[in-house]
């Protein structure tokens, strides 16, 4: 099992310490369109009542979209993402106690919602879309999630892979955090995503789970999102279909385990009621210093 290093991540509201529990980031898509809950939460209203739903069932961290990035999705204008994102950001604001990240491309989206009480920005591109955006974090003085993506949502899933997904992924990030750096972002303030689906084959994401220790080596903490992903419905698949999104929380919980045991610091999920279960039992065996309850 790999030994997690601390980080303390400086939020605007808090001080997060990194590694000595693994930290739980629930979803919100609030688009027509995600691959796993999309045009649930749509609406504002509900969306808000989603967000206290994922506070609640004992989530750290919220991670909020306006735009989808499923395999094959075209992209989301600025103008429709900020529409759908800021009623639910004001609505939320001074009122979750847990803090907000925004998942978006475009710094243009990204500022407003930091405007509007986000205190952590999730660029699923790595700074490949929208340089500005380490900028805006720099400017901002918040923490920036980098994630590899090979190729773009449209296109991602057609190949072709890597042959190396690992020196891939590494090359990708180092890029990444360079462009961060050159704009100001302290490297204290920087998260990395390795992309579990985003331009990788199925066989890859399994590569990336077990070779996460050589990720470390990069020296920045880890967030791992494999929450429902095509590659655990393609293992889980019944008579040549794959099992739909709903039927693979158990496939998710494998795949949470594994990340942590391999030293991810933050685990990205949809039913985060079950793997908090998930994350404290895999952060009991990882760590001798982490024991439950009598």
């Amino acid at each position: 099992m790999a030994r997690r290093k601390l980080f303390r991540l400086k939020l605007p509201s808090r001080t997060l310490l990194l590694g000595e529990r693994t930290l739980v980031m629930g979803v919100l898509n609030i688009t027509p369109d995600s691959f796993s809950d999309g045009g649930k939460f749509l609406d504002t209203e509900r969306a808000i009542e989603h967000a206290y739903a994922i506070e609640r069932a004992g989530a750290d961290l919220l991670d909020i979209g306006g735009e989808s990035t499923r395999p094959g999705s075209t992209g989301t204008p600025a103008q429709e993402e900020r529409v759908r994102v800021l009623p639910v950001l004001q609505g939320l604001r001074g009122m979750l106690k847990i803090p907000i990240s925004l998942d978006t491309q475009k710094a243009e989206v990204a500022e407003a919602a930091l405007e509007a009480g986000v205190e952590i920005i999730n660029d699923i591109s790595g700074l490949r879309s929208d340089s500005r955006m380490a900028a805006v974090a720099a400017r901002y003085r918040v923490p920036l999630i980098l994630m590899h993506m090979r190729g773009e949502p449209r296109t991602m899933q057609a190949g072709p892979f890597a042959r190396d997904v690992v020196k891939d992924v590494m090359q990708g990030l180092r890029n990444s955090v360079t462009i961060a750096r050159k704009a100001g972002v302290a490297k204290s303030q920087i998260i990395l995503d390795p992309g579990i689906g985003f331009g990788k084959s199925f066989a890859q994401n399994y590569e990336l789970l077990q070779k996460l220790p050589e990720l470390a080596k990069l020296g920045h903490p880890l967030l791992v999102g494999t929450s429902r992903k095509g590659f655990l419905g393609a293992t889980l698949a019944r008579d040549g279909k794959p099992a739909p999104p709903e039927e693979r929380i158990w496939g998710s919980a494998a795949t949470v385990t594994a990340s942590i045991l391999n030293g991810a610091h933050i685990v990205r999920v949809h039913d985060v009621a079950e793997m908090v279960q998930v994350a404290r039992v895999a952060d009991c065996i990882w760590s001798s210093k982490v024991r439950p309850k009598n």
